[in-house]
């Protein structure tokens, strides 16, 4: 390894959106990408697989709603690397299919919980036990996948499901993103998030109009900002503009 080289976690990358992320984050010349899943067959299965493409990945296992997991995982990175410079939030649920999520008198609390606990508080655990890694260097880029459900702007009008749940986490997750860009304020750390838009994966389904890879090209943007560049903002996915546009929270 390059000592030249950027660090990229991705949480969640064994399949889906996080897996076509760490693809892309592989092939440029200055990232090396540490795989991340709570099975670590299934994260050594994607590791094998990225291999058999020609990129070189690491893998450790990692359960971001678990405190002991987390330490183990950031104590191994400290002692691999002595850094981390890329931090993807990527691992989340999605209850959205559940019946009870078709209404507010119908919602399950403790599925509320669960979701809340995976998308919001376990993106809070891995990014506080990461953060003095990046502080240290003065250098980190945080990108938080959430969902453009989650714009309290047009939340009252689009056509989404109401998935209250799933909603409500990402909500949680946007406002996490502008508290840690606010603390951060002054530093080369920026952190954003974006919205992947509607993919052909285990979460989105096979009728999904976009690639996972698709839905990466905004994750990648974002994870290589230059100093300077954006903090506290949430996107669009790039392919809806062409570009990257800021959506309103």
């Amino acid at each position: 390894m390059s000592m030249t080289q950027k660090i990229a976690v991705i949480t969640g990358s064994h399949k889906g959106l996080g897996y076509a992320i760490a693809g892309q984050l592989a092939r440029q010349e200055n990232v090396r990408v540490v795989l991340t899943s709570r099975r670590e067959q299934d994260g050594l299965a994607a590791q094998q697989r990225l291999s058999q493409a020609n990129l070189q990945v690491d893998f450790h296992p990692l359960d971001v709603t678990s405190d002991a997991s987390v330490q183990q995982f950031t104590i191994w990175l400290q002692q691999t690397y002595g850094r981390v410079d890329i931090l993807v939030n990527n691992a989340g649920v999605n209850p959205t299919a559940q019946p009870e999520e078709s209404s507010l008198l119908t919602v399950q609390l403790e599925t509320m919980l669960t979701t809340l606990t995976t998308n919001v508080l376990a993106a809070a655990r891995i990014t506080q036990a990461l953060m003095p890694l990046m502080k240290a260097q003065n250098y980190g880029r945080i990108v938080n996948v959430s969902t453009e459900m989650a714009s309290l702007s047009s939340m009252g009008s689009d056509y989404y499901p109401l998935a209250p749940s799933y909603r409500l986490s990402k909500v949680g997750l946007n406002a996490l993103t502008v508290l840690w860009a606010k603390e951060l304020q002054g530093t080369n750390i920026l952190v954003n998030a974006y919205s992947p838009g509607w993919m052909q994966t285990d979460m989105g389904g096979a009728n999904a109009p976009f690639t996972a890879d698709e839905g990466a090209e905004t994750a990648v943007y974002l994870a290589t900002l230059p100093e300077g560049g954006a903090q506290g903002k949430f996107f669009a996915e790039m392919r809806k503009f062409g570009g990257a546009v800021a959506l309103t929270w």
